[in-house]
């Protein structure tokens, strides 16, 4: 078992490098052909602009890392052959200090704004799809033992919380369903969320702290969560009490 962790981890490590690789290559590929074009055609203007094209690139293909690694490759590329004095990394002049460090900085910003636009797109995504295997699953669910134990189980698995209950209040006998079903969890839960609907307060998700943090109780999807199970819970209530017609 050991071994196939160790051989997982160094795939990872080998695909890793290979996009930090892959991210310098296109700085080269870019930097060559600003050269072939000629410095003073272009411009150290035109040339800082046109760096941010691979170091995008490489940003929204293969992640922050190579990213990174793309910007600092740009800065060393544009300094070495377009700020003099050239091919050597000695800036000679005030004006090649303030390009070379407004364009790194400029670099990272943009590095960083696109890394944060696709986490919020993935994110976004991964909210979608929860939301719809929650949405498909609470459909299925008649009672309010198993609105219940969807409830709890997806959001469990979403928010990888060490606990999750969800009470469950009724006319009879109120419904307790927890996943683990068995923890040694001692205390209050870390976060308690209301499942209400327009008759009023139904019942409650509790979830305890895991890995990564729980969010706070105003996440949107959090919220969405237990308003699907109190529309869920309401629709499995009525469809117990509607009465069942009798064979004539």
């Amino acid at each position: 078992m050991d071994t196939i962790k160790d051989l997982s981890r160094f795939s990872i490590s080998l695909d890793y490098l290979e996009k930090l690789l892959w991210a310098i290559l296109t700085v080269a590929a870019t930097t060559g052909i600003m050269y072939l074009i000629g410095r003073d055609q272009l411009g150290e203007g035109v040339i800082a602009l046109l760096y941010l094209i691979p170091i995008s690139w490489s940003t929204t293909r293969w992640g922050q890392g190579p990213g990174i690694a793309a910007a600092i490759g740009a800065a060393l590329c544009f300094n070495f052959f377009f700020i003099p004095p050239f091919y050597t990394f000695i800036i000679g002049r005030l004006e090649g200090w303030l390009l070379l460090g407004i364009f790194l900085a400029v670099a990272i910003v943009v590095v960083g704004r696109i890394q944060s636009g696709l986490s919020r797109a993935q994110a976004s995504e991964r909210e979608a799809i929860f939301m719809y295997e929650l949405s498909t699953a609470l459909a299925c669910a008649s009672t309010p033992q198993s609105v219940a134990r969807t409830l709890a189980e997806t959001t469990q698995q979403l928010y990888q919380a060490a606990r999750v209950q969800v009470f469950l209040e009724g006319d009879g006998q109120p419904i307790l369903y927890s996943v683990p079903e068995r923890s040694n969890l001692q205390g209050k839960p870390d976060l308690i969320l209301p499942i209400e609907s327009f008759s009023g307060l139904l019942g409650e998700i509790r979830l305890w702290q895991g890995e990564p943090r729980l969010p706070k109780a105003s996440d949107r999807l959090l919220q969405n969560f237990a308003k699907q199970g109190g529309l869920a819970l309401e629709r499995a209530r009525l469809a117990q009490n509607q009465p069942h017609p009798q064979l004539s």
